[in-house]
């Protein structure tokens, strides 16, 4: 009986965790939602992911991260399946006026 307990139980894990392992897009997320997302950056690392961004534009390549201080390649190959990469669109310019 407690076999199939703990069964359940480790299925009840597996199934929630799953559906909380959605890559979210360095390029476009909040600091929460980086924190949030990402296991194994914090609100202090996702702040600095999120200055890096504004000071020198979208990341590129995930490797880019590297450029923000406290992500060094070990922490870059663990947070690698929790990342999206998406550069936004640069905006349309305006049509000159005849």
């Amino acid at each position: 009986m407690n076999t199939i307990k703990y069964a359940l139980f480790g299925l009840w894990l597996a199934v929630g965790s799953l559906a909380q392992a959605q890559p979210v897009n360095i390029n476009t997320a909040d600091a929460n939602r980086l924190a949030a997302n990402i296991n194994g950056v914090g609100p202090v690392l996702a702040q600095a992911i999120v200055a890096h961004r504004q000071a020198h534009g979208p990341f590129r390549s995930p490797e880019a991260l590297l450029a923000v201080k406290g992500i060094g390649p070990r922490l870059l190959e663990r947070i690698r399946p929790d990342l999206k990469l998406d550069t936004p669109a640069p905006a349309k310019a305006k049509k000159a006026a005849r």
